[in-house]
């Protein structure tokens, strides 16, 4: 079978490849290849740069037309590369010898040598993975997740003033505000997007084992590690790990890849909790004709949007966790197991990417039930206890909370009658029995935020 979006094993290029695709540039085994290409050149027009004797007749003509073989990259240059990785069995080779080819086109032919010069495969791996998770994140997945994170909070302004029977334990408790409730989520996303960003993407870049042993054999007059330094840090824009083996230790990037994990887990939260709001009937969802909710029942309409949310966060985290414990452990000096590993990078993405527009669908289908809300704040007048009880306490009334206790724990509703009676027949000046009076669930809602 031919591999389209209908023949695809996984649903990430399968059924929700129209949700996923603006990753493919970064994550792909094409986007893979032209990330190694990019590193490729711009460490040999830094070598031109240092300047070494051999590059001196490099030309900043020459320059730009280097630059032209990643920015230009296509579908069939990568294709030429495959075919190359099939005779030398190795992928960063592959990408050597393509090079060594549009040098020979370009003119170049005598610089060859300097293409992949003294440099190990990870210095290409460990520099491009990063590079284009980098730029994956901060072009395509971050103004996704901070749109979403504006639509909540527009929705936490509408609804500011709504006041909402709280539940805990699943049990009626002091009431909030809707829009408060909506904020603890735009609070706690944004923290974890400021500490996701403040975490430096780490890049190593030394050689076969970490020391630059035939770069320094080749030029010992060179400091090969201020070269680095450079190169990582400021032309690619990455942090180069100074102590490495010959692959990068990945500390950093578990870091990074625990803190998507909170995201993802503060999101799931946000799901389930929607999920659950629907299901009290606080929010009715928008119908969009023709759309089914069930097979067999067709009055239903499901909140479909923020289970595909629960479900694909799920395991983007399942693939974040591994990656953050897997990644940090290598024996010895090197071994493979991190390769294979790093080729499912895009998966937690394209997971948490579908789960971001799944959230923001959803969110723009709800609208709020008010006579809902307020039917239960009706119904639980019994939440003001915990107001009697404590204003009783500070005036200095006789065991408050017992008396409280027996008035709410029956097992007949109370009703603001009930409150009023009780009141009535308690032996306290009249401005403070009129002041107990005025207590109700919809204005004991205590203060807002900020």
């Amino acid at each position: 079978m031919d591999l389209t979006s209908l023949t695809a094993i996984g649903p990430i290029d399968g059924r929700y490849r129209d949700k996923t695709q603006e990753l493919a540039p970064y994550f792909s085994e094409w986007g893979l290849i032209r990330y190694r290409i990019q590193v490729e050149v711009e460490y040999f027009i830094s070598l031109r740069e240092l300047p070494l004797e051999e590059l001196k007749e490099i030309t900043q003509k020459d320059t730009e037309a280097l630059r032209g073989i990643y920015q230009g990259f296509t579908q069939r240059d990568a294709e030429r590369i495959k075919e190359i990785e099939k005779q030398t069995n190795h992928d960063v080779k592959a990408v050597e010898y393509y090079l060594r080819e549009r040098f020979d086109e370009m003119g170049l032919d005598t610089y060859k040598e300097f293409i992949h010069f003294a440099l190990t495969s990870q210095d290409v791996n460990n520099t491009a993975t990063p590079l284009s998770m980098k730029e994956a994140f901060l072009g395509q997945y971050l103004p996704h997740l901070e749109s979403l994170t504006e639509q909540i909070e527009g929705l936490a302004e509408q609804w500011k003033d709504v006041a909402m029977l709280a539940h805990t334990h699943g049990q009626p408790a002091s009431p909030t505000r809707l829009g408060k409730e909506l904020r603890v989520f735009t609070d706690r996303l944004r923290e974890q997007i400021r500490q996701v960003r403040e975490i430096p993407i780490p890049a190593k870049f030394g050689g076969a084992t970490g020391n630059f042993n035939a770069h320094h054999a080749a030029y010992p007059q060179v400091d090969w590690i201020s070269f680095a330094e450079s190169f990582v840090n400021q032309r690619l824009g990455l942090r180069r790990s100074r102590i490495t083996t010959q692959i990068e230790h990945y500390d950093n990037l578990a870091a990074f890849f625990h803190g998507l994990f909170r995201i993802n887990t503060i999101l799931l939260d946000l799901s389930r909790d929607m999920w659950t709001y629907i299901s009290m009937n606080y929010f009715k969802q928008k119908i969009r004709k023709g759309e089914v909710g069930s097979s067999v029942m067709p009055h239903k309409v499901n909140p479909i949007d923020f289970e595909n949310a629960e479900g694909n966060l799920g395991i983007a985290n399942a693939v974040l966790d591994h990656l953050a414990y897997k990644l940090p452990v290598s024996r010895l000096q090197r071994d493979l197991s991190d390769s294979t590993v790093l080729r499912n990078l895009g998966v937690p993405f394209a997971h948490g990417l579908i789960a971001l527009k799944s959230l923001t669908k959803g969110l723009n289908k709800i609208t709020l039930h008010r006579e809902a809300i307020d039917r239960d704040l009706e119904d639980n007048w019994s939440v003001i206890a915990e107001a009697l009880q404590t204003v009783l306490r500070k005036e200095g009334f006789e065991n408050p909370y017992e008396l409280l206790k027996d008035l709410t724990r029956k097992n007949t509703r109370i009703t603001q009658g009930d409150f009023i009676a009780f009141i009535n027949q308690l032996d306290i000046e009249e401005r403070l029995r009129e002041r107990l009076k005025k207590i109700t669930p919809w204005n004991y809602t205590g203060l807002g935020p900020d």
